[in-house]
């Protein structure tokens, strides 16, 4: 999802796109947790760029790592866009879950794959990927990742994280992540929330233009 992103930054920046665990090129490290998963994280940064404090740019689970690794590792981030993070826990998630169990096998099916990945507006050049990809991810991946995604609350300490954040959700998107997206920018109050107007849950590849440009914009903005 971030190849036009990646496309417009790597002209002037460094650009570090991560496998999360147990998916693409990382299938055989397993889900833990989201705090697990920005502690690799964090060791990897550190190794890559010492000293160095870095962008990150999450969506979805992605943004609620963006999100924790802020609230967990201060020190290392300049700053974070968050785009369609859910912010409070699902009531009787176990539910969902259930469901998500019943259907996992229907992941690694390619009919199945195509139809989520027009869904998520996907591409038609990318979703050979994304069939790909989504036939990798066993069923235990499946369930703790959504698992965490559904319990997932925000942390503490990102009221006590001091840089910059853009805040970013589809006006199209369901109530609990507008509402998601209004807790996280009350929790800190230096911090932009832009609602996208005719956008649903899958912005940077619905509008990966506007996208690619609204993030380089803000970068830039904030070293000039």
């Amino acid at each position: 999802m971030w190849t036009d992103l990646r496309a417009r930054l790597e002209a002037t920046r460094r650009v570090y796109a991560v496998d999360l665990p147990g998916h693409g090129q990382s299938l055989d490290e397993p889900w833990v947790s989201h705090e697990e998963t920005v502690r690799k994280l964090a060791a990897q940064l550190a190794a890559r760029f010492p000293g160095r404090r870095v962008d990150l740019v999450g969506f979805s689970l992605g943004a609620q790592l963006a999100i924790q690794f802020a609230a967990t590792f201060p020190h290392m981030v300049a700053g974070v866009v968050v785009v369609s993070a859910q912010a409070t826990a699902m009531p009787r998630s176990d539910l969902a879950l259930r469901l998500v169990k019943a259907t996992a096998g229907l992941v690694r099916k390619p009919w199945f794959a195509r139809l989520q990945a027009r869904a998520l507006f996907i591409p038609r050049h990318l979703r050979d990927a994304y069939v790909q990809t989504s036939a990798g991810i066993t069923e235990d991946v499946l369930l703790a990742t959504v698992g965490g995604n559904l319990a997932f609350e925000l942390p503490s300490g990102w009221s006590e994280y001091r840089g910059p954040a853009l805040v970013l959700v589809g006006s199209r998107e369901r109530r609990v992540m507008r509402d998601s997206a209004e807790l996280i920018h009350r929790a800190l109050p230096g911090s932009e929330l832009e609602v996208v107007e005719r956008a649903g849950h899958g912005l940077p590849l619905q509008r990966p233009e506007w996208f690619a440009e609204r993030v380089e914009a803000w970068l830039a903005a904030r070293k000039s």
